[in-house]
């Protein structure tokens, strides 16, 4: 189903699914849903499960989470390279608990690539080993992204010919993996597990706000973040020296902040640097669900509550 599908009106959905843009009002919807129907809020951004980033990533406050039940925020130190199949891991536990508890499970966020692990299941790529990965991350830095990108085309030709050649992240994934694993990605990729959440379970929104509207809430609120101490975040995170290609280093606004930390960017062009990043990253996602993930209902996010309200209730 997407939000109210025929095999399923009637009976209460196995857990709502609350997509859409960042700055779209995902988290104070999903916290009026949990609070009006007896509901637990899961998790399902790839930035916001790091107990490093609260401010920058607009995690939910103390005050919102104890309101109702909130897991998977914060759970991930930002050294760990959290994957989607970790966080499937993950997930399967925090259903599991919402579930023993008797509360419908919520799960809200960005990450198009973590919805559609649950709603369709997940490639069984093994891990790769620590040498495979710490060399290939060896040889980027040293020969740079276009020789692995090369060496990527002559092992996996459809991964190389499906990315862009200055990719580095996946491209250093897919090459550490095809090396470690002797097959390519896109092999793995096809073997996929069971879902968690079959997308004729559970009620699936796509919030769509005005595209203008919604940039210049992003604009504002990168402002509040560092007024409400992003900057001092980012800090302590940069203290740590940590690998820049773990997915926490590249949260949006870090990388800006960081270079103006050391000096090399005035604070006013980091932020515009972070806001812009933000704003691109939504087109990304307005893009990314419509093609990946059809079966998403798309709805105006004023329109959202009343529409998984009825749901929920059986109404629709």
């Amino acid at each position: 189903m997407t939000a109210e599908g025929p095999e399923r009106r009637g009976r209460r959905p196995a857990a709502v699914l609350i997509a859409g843009p960042t700055a779209s009002g995902k988290s104070a919807l999903a916290l009026r849903l949990a609070e009006a129907s007896g509901g637990a809020v899961i998790n399902t951004d790839s930035m916001q499960v790091y107990r490093d980033l609260r401010i920058i990533t607009a995690r939910p406050t103390p005050d919102e989470e104890a309101q109702v039940p909130h897991l998977l925020y914060g759970t991930v130190d930002a050294a760990v390279n959290f994957s989607a199949g970790a966080y499937v891991e993950a997930a399967a536990a925090a259903l599991a608990e919402a579930r023993s508890a008797g509360l419908l499970p919520i799960l809200i966020g960005g990450t198009g690539l973590y919805f559609k692990a649950l709603t369709r299941g997940l490639s069984a790529v093994p891990p790769v080993p620590a040498e495979v990965r710490d060399a290939v991350r060896l040889r980027l830095d040293r020969d740079g992204v276009l020789a692995l990108h090369a060496e990527l085309a002559r092992h996996d030709p459809e991964a190389a010919a499906r990315l862009a050649p200055a990719d580095r992240t996946r491209i250093a994934r897919a090459l550490e993996v095809v090396l470690a694993t002797g097959r390519p990605l896109t092999d793995w990729h096809r073997q996929a597990s069971p879902p968690l959440l079959p997308a004729d379970e559970v009620a699936a929104v796509f919030l769509a706000p005005d595209r203008e509207a919604l940039y210049e809430r992003i604009d504002s609120r990168f402002a509040t973040m560092l007024q409400a101490g992003a900057l001092d975040e980012v800090s302590a995170l940069a203290e740590r020296r940590l690998d820049p290609l773990l997915p926490a280093m590249k949260a949006h606004g870090v990388p800006a902040l960081i270079r103006h930390l050391r000096g090399e960017i005035g604070l006013d062009e980091a932020a515009a640097i972070g806001a812009a990043d933000t704003r691109h990253y939504a087109k990304r996602q307005f893009t990314w669900f419509r093609h990946q993930l059809p079966e998403f209902r798309w709805v105006k996010p004023e329109e959202a509550g009343a529409l998984l309200d009825n749901v929920i209730r059986g109404r629709a």
